[in-house]
């Protein structure tokens, strides 16, 4: 029998704990529950059950069917009867015959709550709670509510009806079926999640695909009209295929698409409908093409060569890019430009390579001036940091904060590996990595320009020297949480896979709300794939953050 009661706000129902070993004892007079923060019913708590033979221990018993499920237990107590000047009610709580509260003394009227702070379990899905007397004690024990709670693991819905009928037409079309294990639901359960999706788990709604990559997947024709119906989709990659015909203008009409990677298809007409230019011109959708061959607008022709459109993204999807460059020094000095550097600046970087047309870097609408650098950061007025690869300052574009980071003079490395290194990194795009918002390329200066981070980096707060808010328990988890997803971005997200090999608090940057981005690729990597074996063994990273392996 189940009782509910007007005043219990979360409308649970009670049912009386009664067998032969238990009676009870109730007073008229409230109970104090001011301070707790369970809301237990006057009518539930002003009654307590006690075990009819005081002088055995009083067990609670209970059994779950599953011996893997989790329960939390919450014991609430409340002294309702009149005690004697001589009376003492003490008692011991065991689990399993384990110690779970010593010693406990309820307060008259007044509620005081005992809880597990972890779930607990049971080998054999038997649960025994048993109170005994203190030898103190001359009244025995008591327990006025009893709340179990078992943990349910609410599993995702399926994946959206039309979304899974698109996948399964994709999947014909290109027969992927040799290629790839497509198998089952394409996003439940997450751990057998189809291999190049990426899916969202809305609460008690189907699940939906956010990212598809097919990267060197041996595409041959059309882009396929299906991937259309995806309409939740945000990011997708089909480059290194055998794709033909003509750029499709549907994905103009995927509002939620932020980024398209059809490079390495040198059978693609790249020529861009003109619905699909405007969402570029607007920045609201980034476009990868690749060098081989030169994209034109719809009905326009263009005589000089557009390598690739990459038009940066507002927001949450900046490309992201952090570079620590090494450049390679002249061994004769070289003449100085006229116009100011950052501070105790060294002559010019010596670029072995010879600069063509065909050398430079591929996303040219994010290129800025060495003159606009220095307008945007006032003449390197304020610096926000200083690292072994270059000095970062703070700057103004656009009415928006960003970090200037001026690579070194004293590098080793040189323009080409410079240029290799942020074309690859262009194509990275996180929302837990940190964003580029462009580079500068001038002469001898060479330097980035990405996001502002409001709150500095993890050490920085860790430590107390930025002082303010104290990282709470919640900022932590979420801070790992989202750098862990940085990272198997990195590692699982991006063909071929990158290992950031300088993971440490001071790479960890914060939002203006504590939201976790990593930072400085400058030693990323490519691991090898398909039995390719080039990966650099050299060690890098900091001292302290490596495998000893």
């Amino acid at each position: 029998m189940f009782s509910r009661y007007d005043e219990d706000q979360n409308d649970q129902a009670w049912s009386p704990f009664l067998n032969s070993d238990t009676s009870t004892i109730s007073t008229d007079l409230n109970v104090d529950t001011s301070n707790s923060f369970y809301e237990v019913p006057q009518a539930v708590i002003k009654t307590a059950g006690v075990p009819v033979n005081a002088s055995e221990p009083w067990s609670i018993r209970w059994t779950l069917d599953e011996t893997t499920d989790l329960s939390y237990v919450y014991m609430h107590f409340a002294e309702v009867q009149t005690l004697k000047d001589n009376d003492i009610r003490e008692f011991n709580i065991t689990y399993n015959n384990g110690i779970w509260y010593p010693f406990l003394r309820p307060e008259s009227l007044k509620i005081s709550t005992f809880a597990n702070p972890r779930a607990i379990s049971s080998s054999d899905g038997k649960f025994n709670f048993t109170f005994a007397m203190t030898g103190n004690s001359t009244l025995p024990p008591l327990l006025n509510a009893l709340e179990i709670y078992t943990v349910v693991d609410i599993l995702p819905l399926e994946t959206d009806k039309d979304e899974v009928s698109a996948m399964i037409n994709i999947k014909k079309t290109y027969g992927l079926s040799k290629k790839i294990s497509w198998q089952g639901d394409p996003c439940v359960p997450q751990l057998y999640l189809w291999e190049g999706l990426n899916c969202s788990y809305p609460d008690s709604e189907p699940s939906r695909i956010i990212s598809l990559n097919l990267n060197g997947s041996e595409l041959i024709g059309t882009i396929t009209s299906d991937i259309s119906k995806l309409t939740q989709l945000m990011e997708l990659d089909l480059s290194k295929n055998d794709l033909s015909g003509e750029i499709p203008a549907f994905f103009a009409d995927m509002k939620l698409l932020k980024l398209i990677n059809l490079s390495g298809n040198p059978k693609l007409n790249l020529t861009v409908p003109a619905s699909l230019q405007e969402r570029l011109n607007s920045k609201s959708l980034a476009l990868i093409l690749g060098d081989t061959l030169n994209p034109t607008v719809k009905g326009k022709s263009s005589k000089s060569p557009v390598v690739a459109i990459a038009a940066s993204v507002a927001g949450v999807f900046g490309l992201v890019v952090i570079l620590a460059i090494f450049f390679v020094v002249r061994k004769k000095k070289t003449k100085t430009n006229a116009a100011p550097g950052p501070p105790s600046a060294s002559p010019g970087i010596a670029k072995s390579e010879t600069r063509s047309s065909n050398s430079s870097i591929i996303s040219k609408d994010r290129r800025i001036t060495y003159s606009e650098v220095l307008k945007m950061t006032n003449n390197f007025e304020r610096v926000l940091g200083k690292g072994g690869f270059g000095t970062v300052y703070h700057g103004n574009l656009d009415d928006s904060q960003v970090a200037v980071k001026m690579l070194s003079h004293s590098s080793a490395q040189g323009y080409k590996e410079f240029k290799a290194e942020v074309e690859l990194l262009l194509r990275v795009h996180h929302r837990h990595l940190v964003g580029l918002v462009g580079y500068c390329d001038d002469g001898d200066n060479l330097a980035l320009i990405y996001e502002y981070m409001a709150n500095g980096d993890l050490r920085e707060n860790m430590s107390g020297k930025r002082g303010g808010n104290v990282l709470t328990w919640e900022n932590r988890m979420q801070i790992a949480v989202e750098s862990a997803q940085g990272l198997e971005y990195l590692h699982n997200g991006c063909r071929p896979p990158m290992v950031h090999r300088d993971v440490k608090t001071t790479n960890i940057l914060l939002t203006e709300r504590y939201g976790a981005k990593l930072a400085d690729f400058g030693l990323s990597r490519s691991f090898p794939i398909d039995g390719e074996c080039h990966v650099s063994t050299v060690v890098a990273g900091t001292p302290g953050y490596l495998d000893p392996e």
